[in-house]
């Protein structure tokens, strides 16, 4: 079943609340999904020459501040870390493809979770309320976040298959629904050159989007591409590191509610999570059509 919930702050003066408002709508999405929760929150942009990456350790005694230590050395950078919970987010002035070959074969137990100048992905096992409490998601601040709430039904309950999924810098896909022909489309998006770290269709879709924006396409070109080539029933909420779009397919069986006033813009499975943030009595309410892609920032 699942929930998905999306929010992006038209009025930066917000921008301090922005991981109250997400914690507020996260939790009302628990009944959709117990299994696990995770967000992605836009925020505290790098300098260009640096990359930021989120990552995931299973150990939790696992040794950050001596990752830190290793790699500073290896690339002969200083590193900026940030420990979350299970996760830690680093920055480093180094390339990525450098940094990834490192890191597989040094420290092959972690899990890059996101990449990019602004994005950061969090997501654990365990109840929505407990992943807020865990990483006190409150306590976030940025321009625009995606949350996820599972119920698994087409892969494994792990933090691994767990929501949100990235391919990509900066971009981010969280989805409700089910897509029937993913495992040929994954075939075909390797064979140029995406890489997949799980047998989630979701994280498909979201190396659909980032193929497609290789290619030179807009992400409202890509998702209206999305709706010839993903087969399924779907609702998606994307973000980019200065935008957020949502599309559904051309059938929308999938719940889905939009509301929008002079300071946000906010999406969700079930109205009730949009009804926590403030000025709500203020918004416009909808229910996105079919086949339709919205779209807010530089998307």
């Amino acid at each position: 079943m699942c929930g998905i919930v999306g929010i992006y702050l038209k009025n930066k003066e917000l921008n301090n609340n922005l991981g109250t408002m997400l914690a507020a709508m996260l939790a009302q999405m628990s009944e959709r999904g117990p299994d696990s929760a995770g967000i992605a929150v836009y925020r505290n942009t790098v300098d260009p020459s640096k990359i930021k990456l989120t990552l995931f350790s299973a150990d939790a005694e696992y040794d950050w501040n001596q990752l830190r230590v290793r790699c500073a050395r290896a690339f002969s950078a200083e590193v900026d870390i940030e420990i979350r919970a299970s996760h830690a987010v680093f920055s480093i002035a180094a390339p990525l493809p450098d940094l990834k070959t490192w890191l597989n074969a040094h420290e092959p137990g972690l899990r890059i979770m996101s990449a990019g100048s602004t994005i950061e992905i969090y997501k654990e096992k365990g109840t929505p309320l407990e992943f807020i409490k865990r990483f006190h998601v409150q306590d976030f601040h940025g321009s625009h976040a995606l949350g996820h709430t599972r119920m698994a039904t087409e892969s494994a309950v792990t933090t691994e298959h767990s929501h949100p999924f990235s391919t990509g810098l900066d971009l981010c896909l969280v989805h409700n629904g089910s897509l029937s022909n993913h495992n040929q489309l994954r075939e075909r998006l390797q064979r140029n050159g995406i890489e997949f770290q799980t047998d989630n269709d979701s994280e498909v879709a979201a190396g659909y989007l980032m193929w497609q924006l290789q290619q030179g396409a807009t992400l409202e070109q890509a998702l209206t591409s999305a709706l010839k080539d993903l087969d399924g029933f779907y609702t998606f909420a994307v973000g980019t590191r200065n935008g957020f779009a949502v599309l559904r397919d051309p059938i929308a069986c999938k719940p889905a509610v939009m509301a929008e006033n002079d300071d946000w813009v906010a999406m969700a499975s079930e109205f009730r999570a949009i009804a926590q943030l403030p000025g709500v009595e203020k918004a416009r309410v909808w229910e996105p059509a079919p086949a339709t892609v919205y779209s807010w920032g530089d998307a």
